[in-house]
């Protein structure tokens, strides 16, 4: 049986996506609160070497709870937490006598939940603004599900991100628009290889700002430093050495002052141990930030 750690890619990509907010803390008092829903399903994957391999088809779904709220201007509190997560995989069949060698499994847990704390560096009212933001991964999700222990949920260790980001906000004739970009250090317990995240935001403000428009470029760059394993056979390890280059688009309608919602894919362009094909989300928020 193929090996099949790739699924590390899923709690990587999940914490890298759901802190995108950039620079701008929230102010004093107020929150953003977005439901939202975010699967993944391949039947091929990257392989330590960046060639694609085909695998048996498997898939994750995670229904998310994100929250930001402004202790002050300066510091904002950010949850986010994978409150229903299921992953599942297909039946292995035998391409001769076409029998079912191995029954697909799913299991339905909680996934690995995100604790952050932003720190605006120089006001949300900066022309140039810059935060910090520390992140905590808690491992609250399940690393061995299954009859042969080789379905999960999360990675089962606990890693600490420090997260620099800078911004700015503009005109384009008559449309509103932002841009932003991050650099990220990941430091993982369990012996998991340390990383480097960096990436780059555009967003495009139409209908008076009602209509926004997301593009979006991401990369994670493992040290390479982890005891990672050549003979683990199955997906109880989310895996050791990950990395990826991918880019995304999203919109998010706000249908009142405060009420909207988005939905978003990325595509992964390269990369090794990971799924070697696109994921969706769908999600609704609530800005409570507007006036």
């Amino acid at each position: 049986m193929k090996k099949l750690t790739f699924l590390a890619f899923l709690v990587t990509f999940i914490g890298t996506t759901a802190f995108a907010g950039g620079p701008w803390p929230q102010k004093k008092g107020k929150a953003y609160i977005k439901l939202s829903e975010w699967w993944t399903v391949f039947d091929t994957h990257f392989t330590t070497r960046g060639f694609e391999d085909p695998n048996t088809t498997t898939g994750i779904f995670n229904t998310s709870v994100f929250v930001e709220y402004g202790f002050s201007d300066r510091f904002t509190g950010i949850v986010n937490a994978p409150v229903f997560s299921r992953t599942f995989m297909n039946n292995i069949v035998s391409s001769t006598t076409g029998e079912i060698n191995v029954a697909g499994e799913a299991i339905n847990t909680i996934g690995d939940i995100d604790l952050g704390l932003k720190y605006s560096l120089n006001g949300r009212e900066a022309k140039v603004p810059m935060a910090l933001t520390l992140t905590l991964g808690i491992p609250t999700g399940e690393t061995a599900g299954g009859t042969q222990g080789n379905l999960a949920t999360g990675d089962g260790e606990f890693n600490q991100m420090i997260r620099y980001d800078v911004g700015t906000g503009f005109k384009l004739g008559s449309i509103s628009a932002y841009s932003s970009g991050y650099a990220a250090f990941n430091n993982r317990t369990n012996n998991f290889s340390e990383e480097l995240r960096y990436g780059l935001e555009l967003g495009l403000g139409f209908a008076k700002e009602k209509i926004w428009l997301v593009g979006k470029f991401d990369v994670s760059d493992s040290f390479k430093n982890g005891s990672f394993n050549e003979a683990i056979t199955n997906t109880s390890i989310f895996a050791d050495q990950a990395e990826f280059v991918n880019i995304g688009a999203e919109i998010n309608v706000y249908v009142t002052k405060k009420l909207g919602l988005s939905a978003g894919f990325t595509e992964i362009i390269t990369g090794e141990i990971i799924a070697a094909a696109p994921s969706y989300s769908v999600g609704v928020f609530l800005d409570l930030s507007k006036e």
